[in-house]
């Protein structure tokens, strides 16, 4: 797959699953936060609903803040 393919298919989940506006704002918050992925998605169980996944996400960021 090229970058730009990743690119489009990374866009296109998200917002499938959020909306246009909450994927935009998913992706401003990744940019502007700092944020470990590889540590965040060990934590995700793939039978977690795309709220509990959220959540998590929120709880690991306010950890990270204190």
């Amino acid at each position: 797959m090229t970058d730009t393919e990743i690119r489009v298919k990374g866009v296109q989940i998200p917002a499938q699953y959020l909306g246009d506006i909450e994927m935009e704002r998913f992706i401003a918050l990744i940019q502007r936060e700092p944020f470990d992925y590889t540590q965040w998605r060990q934590g995700i169980d793939a039978d977690d609903s795309i709220e509990a996944i959220s959540r998590k996400a929120m709880e690991l960021r306010h950890g990270q803040k204190s």
